[in-house]
């Protein structure tokens, strides 16, 4: 982009003090093919016996990237990550996968690994082909300056991965495995192009932790679906969603682990899906043009898969969208919004809050409703909606923003 964007109002207000992660290396480089005067490469080195686990998009326009991690995931193997901003190498052909090849390769030669053990992923422009050289001739610089994975490696490694975000986004944790203190931290980044299925933009989680790869997946599926797969900013799903959890086996003494119930995870578990919302979260609030977060909590559907379809149908509408980002407590939208959903709802019994107030109670707007203080509640920047559709028990909640004319202005200067 031709100028550095406003920081979201949402953000917070300082980028989080990240745990160190055992057997995880950092580094950056600056290659110049997008960006001026910033790193725009991420290269991760990770310790030998490291497992990793993985969702990807299930766009049918998936990037190179992301078919070269959906080959090699099943391996459940890893022993380094290369990421770049700028160029998503997306809808580029052979010269896609050419181009993936020789950056892993390049990577595989420094860490004297199999080109199958690197992970890699790019996020950018669609449609360009990737000066892969401009990336591989960072590299020797690059790795002459790993050192660790200490709080200020974190913070270098999330900008390096931005691209419309306004703020680097990390988050961090530490779990207990039978008595063994590990380390979870994590980064991400989105901002636009969000609607995740299998994943969210490029989110990267490590953790010292010895967890077995089947293990591993079982646990990134599930946290993805209550987090990533959640959110949503404008309702259309990248070319190059990918999130990758990498668990190193650093930390010392800790118990094995045979399977996800395993009584000792429970505080591992608990710790990974708070890191993963928290970084999806923060995707959202940094949502293109965002001015407010939005919460849409579904109750009384026919199942779990009903409840988030009406959710999302809340909140990807850009009436609703648009109505709070005026300010406009319309109520009338979200009706309208679970009624196009396609799911079961009986409109005789249909229930909605917003800011936790009552708005309308079995199918009809309540008795003596007095709008003033949802209107102030929709005029701040955390705004909550809560419906109950009344035939079933299914429930989910959505994550979104509201819609600005900033989401216009960002995107139709994107490539300039």
């Amino acid at each position: 982009m031709g100028q550095e964007l406003e920081k979201s109002p949402l953000a917070p207000a300082e980028f989080p003090d990240m745990r160190s992660v055992r057997g995880v290396s950092l580094t950056t480089g600056a290659t110049g093919m997008k960006y001026k005067g910033r790193d725009d490469v991420l290269v991760v080195e990770l310790a030998e016996g490291t497992t990793v686990a993985g969702m990807l998009t299930q766009s049918k326009t998936s990037s190179a990237p992301v078919d070269w991690c959906r080959k090699h995931l099943s391996a459940g193997e890893a022993r380094g990550l290369i990421v770049n901003a700028g160029n998503a190498n997306a809808f580029t052909g052979a010269a896609g996968n050419e181009a993936v090849e020789k950056c892993v390769q390049a990577v595989a030669d420094q860490l004297a690994c199999r080109p199958s053990r690197i992970f890699a992923a790019s996020t950018g422009v669609i449609g360009e082909p990737l000066p892969y050289d401009m990336i591989i001739d960072v590299l020797p610089d690059a790795f002459a300056g790993v050192q660790g994975s200490d709080a200020a490696s974190w913070q270098r490694a999330a900008e390096a991965i931005r691209t419309t975000d306004t703020f680097a986004k990390g988050a961090t944790a530490t779990a207990q495995i039978g008595g063994t203190e590990v380390a979870i931290s994590g980064i991400v980044k989105g901002s636009g192009m969000i609607a995740p299925d299998m994943a969210t933009m490029l989110s990267f989680i490590f953790t010292d932790a010895k967890i077995p790869a089947d293990v591993l997946s079982e646990l990134t599926r599930a946290g993805v679906e209550k987090s990533y797969n959640a959110i949503t900013v404008d309702s259309d799903t990248s070319t190059s969603d990918t999130v990758l959890v990498f668990a190193t086996g650093s930390a010392d003494g800790q118990i094995e682990i045979t399977g996800t119930d395993d009584p000792g995870l429970e505080d591992f578990i608990n710790k990974l899906n708070t890191v993963m919302l928290d970084l999806a979260h923060q995707v959202v609030r940094d949502g293109e043009g965002a001015s407010k977060f939005i919460s849409v909590c579904v109750m009384g559907a026919e199942d779990d898969v009903a409840a988030r379809t009406i959710a999302r149908a809340i909140a990807n509408s850009p009436l609703v969208k648009t109505a709070i980002a005026g300010n406009d407590a319309n109520w009338g939208r979200i009706v309208m919004a679970i009624g196009k959903s396609g799911e079961a709802a009986d409109r005789d019994r249909l229930a909605i809050q917003i800011g936790g107030i009552d708005v309308a109670r079995n199918g009809a707007v309540v008795p003596e409703y007095d709008e003033t203080p949802v209107a102030e509640h929709v005029r701040g920047q955390d705004v909550d909606i809560a419906v109950h559709v009344g035939v079933g028990s299914g429930e989910a909640t959505v994550w979104t923003c509201d819609l600005t004319h900033g989401y216009i202005s960002i995107n139709a200067e994107y490539r300039s």
